[in-house]
């Protein structure tokens, strides 16, 4: 005998359900992608938030918060994440080797358009830090909403955002190319 909680899949709620999912799904998959920095893991965070959302569709009174809703439960579920996983990286006393940077256009360091770039660059960014800059910069989150949803003080989220932005800024410079000038 099993006992569970059962889920009617037509009908009013789920056809209101598929077509938020339908016409806010690329939105909330690129803020998920900001926000774990994998698009694998990406995926894996939207689809456990659009569950969460699914079972508490019918108490969600304002739909025009729906994305707030299931933003704020893909960071929920991330910081639980967080603290599940072991510690993956471990201090050194080496550097790693850097990079090698590839040619565009004949400019070293340069890759793509700059919103590739700010992806790249944010994907390198520590965890916390980047959902902080995620939640300051990309879903215009006040430093108190930012400090509660993370769970940490907003002198915190202050130094992180500050950090993380000196980080994007160093991996986001573009080399000067010296300019040549005719010769007379």
């Amino acid at each position: 005998m099993t006992t569970g909680l059962v889920i009617a899949v037509t009908g009013g709620i789920h056809d209101e359900f598929r077509e938020y999912v339908v016409a806010r799904g690329p939105a909330l998959l690129r803020a998920a992608r900001q926000v774990a920095g994998d698009p694998h893991d990406a995926e894996d965070l939207l689809q456990a938030a659009l569950v969460k959302t699914y079972l508490a569709w019918e108490r969600i009174e304002d739909r025009a918060a729906l994305d707030g809703y299931v933003r704020r439960a893909m960071v929920n579920i991330n910081i639980s994440w967080w603290r599940r996983r072991k510690l993956e990286e471990y201090p050194s006393e080496e550097l790693p080797e850097p990079v090698q940077a590839h040619l565009r256009d004949g400019l070293p360091g340069v890759h793509g358009h700059l919103p590739e770039r700010v992806e790249q660059a944010l994907e390198l960014l520590p965890t916390r830090m980047r959902a902080a800059i995620v939640l300051r910069y990309y879903e215009d989150m006040t430093e108190p909403e930012i400090a509660k949803a993370l769970g940490i003080s907003v002198g915190t989220v202050k130094s992180t955002v500050s950090r993380g932005m000196a980080k994007l800024r160093g991996a986001l410079v573009i080399p000067e190319v010296p300019r040549l000038e005719p010769q007379h």
